[in-house]
């Protein structure tokens, strides 16, 4: 299961049709959206993406009007759904002394971690092989 997935930070107009317009230019890409979250803050929309394509994604997005204005690689860990289990994982990842940038769900109840260190996030939730130091 090593999908390698790319979280992208997106901005928007705060106005009516700018996620619909946004979605439908990654739909038309054939890019799936494996998961988002998006807020107004100071009067912009401020969202996240998760994609297998960045590339794609990021054309299809400037296409419709948004501006993508980060990128990263992120880890993407298949998540309990029932109390206590985002408390788990992300204390791991706490105790490891690595902090996080981005926390997100995903489809197929999956969460998605953006850190600096993601090397060092992904040791200490045992996904994979760890580099060893």
């Amino acid at each position: 299961m090593a999908h390698h997935f790319k979280d992208l930070t997106i901005e928007l107009e705060e106005k009516v049709g700018t996620v619909a317009a946004a979605a439908e230019a990654l739909g038309k890409a054939g890019i799936n959206i494996e998961g988002i979250c998006g807020f107004v803050v100071e009067g912009k929309g401020v969202g996240h993406v998760l994609v297998a394509d960045a590339a794609k994604a990021r054309q299809a997005l400037q296409s419709a009007g948004a501006r993508v204005t980060g990128e990263q690689d992120a880890l993407v860990v298949d998540i309990e759904d029932k109390p206590g289990s985002l408390g788990k994982l992300t204390r791991k990842i706490a105790d490891a002394g690595v902090s996080l940038n981005a926390v997100y769900l995903a489809t197929k109840t999956r969460v998605v971690l953006g850190s600096r260190d993601l090397e060092k996030a992904r040791a200490a939730v045992g996904e994979g092989a760890a580099s060893r130091q």
